[in-house]
């Protein structure tokens, strides 16, 4: 479809649609507590009533537009920055050189290319809930894979969709897994013997499944100056670009740095590499810049996406939501309630895009439906993660997934088509992770 709405015509229609839901859906809240061990707001189970607010103005809908930039503005800086310094780097010919390095070294080994950076973006996913980040790197990654002869659908899902199977499919995803764990009062990375063996066969099923795509629609090579030398500038750029990365690895794992300090890392990066680059400081000004305006269009799909929350929340309507779709399953067996729970979360992930959040929200509920009829609450949480993680690939109201079908030029219709029957995949193979922990006890 030719005519098919672009990111920011979506974005803002379900916008205007969540506020007509606050006039539909019965106003309802929750009351909250601080858990004095964990230091979190959590929601108390059966403390759910409805409750006779006042319904939005279309001006409180036009307030959600900046109010939802705003609230995003720690991801928005750090995208612009990352934008900024690859943009630099890209200036100073390191990156070409490198990538045509690469190029060269994998030729005739193309599909080793796919697993291996599958494989990086499936691990950055797992271990640090890698996702935003690939805004920033994916045009590096397009024109990676345009040089290999492989097109923007194989390359965004060897990198954003695998990030998103690491995430959903992790033992250690801190914004995921171990929010969840210390919400439903689980020792913190426990139970991961399960959560790695079901990685393994969905990263198994994931590549071959883009191995299989890949070969059957390949595009043309993109020249890459194959032959072009890689100078000690740039072996020092790159090198350093290296260790960014394994710094912000380790502050992320073990510093509990956030947004911020990755991008004062990034920026720092950006600045040094440029004037190692002998591009001087006007001309790095300037490139920082030109990164900014390719990631603007980017940051305020970010920001809008948030606005989405913001409408609900203020419209009194999100316990609301949450209460309809887990009440009915403490009537329903075990095993069938804890698959419904997932395809609830699923559903669930399209009003609350922060899968950190919605644990928040809802493992509180579902805990304690989850001891009253049977189920392990490690159940409960494999539930969570891979029906509200693996959402991450499909709902427009993931800025995120937005943001890099915008700069990779994919209508959102075209990636639900593409990313549908692999999603499927994945969520029979969580399906059936979940049927087998509740057999073995898990």
């Amino acid at each position: 479809m030719k005519n098919f709405p672009n990111a920011f015509v979506i974005i803002l229609a379900v916008i205007v649609f969540s506020w007509a839901l606050t006039f539909i859906v019965p106003q309802g809240v929750y009351d909250r507590e601080i858990n004095a061990e964990t230091g979190l707001e959590e929601v108390i189970n059966n403390s759910y009533k409805e409750i006779d607010g006042e319904n939005l103005s279309v001006f409180d809908l036009l307030l959600a537009i900046p109010r939802g930039i705003i609230g995003r503005a720690d991801i928005i800086v750090l995208i612009l920055l990352l934008g900024g310094c690859f943009y630099i780097i890209e200036k100073t010919g390191a990156l070409s050189q490198g990538l045509a390095k690469l190029v060269s070294a994998l030729e005739g080994r193309e599909v080793i290319a796919l697993l291996i950076v599958s494989a990086f973006f499936t691990a950055g996913g797992a271990t640090i809930g890698l996702q935003e980040e690939v805004i920033a790197l994916t045009p590096m990654l397009l024109l990676f894979g345009r040089s290999l002869g492989y097109n923007t659908y194989t390359t965004l899902y060897i990198s954003y969709g695998s990030s998103v199977l690491g995430s959903s499919f992790s033992p250690a995803n801190p914004f995921a897994v171990m929010i969840a764990q210390k919400v439903a009062g689980l020792p913190l990375l426990s139970g991961s013997g399960l959560r790695l063996i079901f990685l393994g066969i969905a990263f198994t099923i994931w590549i071959l499944f883009i191995i299989r795509y890949a070969r059957n629609n390949p595009i043309a090579k993109v020249a890459s100056h194959q032959n072009e030398k890689v100078s000690n500038r740039s072996k020092i750029i790159l090198s350093l670009l290296a260790l960014t990365f394994g710094t912000v690895t380790y502050g992320l794992l073990s510093l509990g740095w956030g947004f911020e300090e990755l991008a004062a890392c990034f920026f720092a990066l950006g600045i040094v590499a440029g004037l190692i680059g002998k591009l001087g400081i006007n001309q790095t000004g300037e490139a920082y810049v030109a990164g900014f305006k390719e990631m603007i269009f980017a940051s305020v799909i970010i920001g809008l996406a948030n606005s989405i929350t913001i409408v609900l929340e203020q419209g009194l309507i999100i316990d609301s939501i949450v209460y309809g779709l887990f009440g009915p399953l403490k009537n329903i067996q075990p095993t069938i309630s804890a698959i419904l729970m997932m395809c609830s979360h699923l559903v669930l992930h399209l009003p609350i895009p922060s899968y950190s959040g919605q644990a928040i929200l809802t493992l509180p509920i579902l805990v304690p439906l989850s001891d009253l009829i049977g189920l392990s609450r490690q159940t409960c949480v494999l539930a969570y993660q891979y029906g509200a993680v693996m959402a991450d690939l499909v709902v427009p109201t993931n800025g995120t997934l937005m943001a890099v079908l915008a700069i990779s030029g994919i209508s959102y219709n075209n990636w639900i088509k593409f990313v549908l029957k692999p999603m499927v995949l994945m969520l029979i193979l969580a399906a059936i992770a979940i049927f087998t922990a509740v057999v073995i006890g898990y």
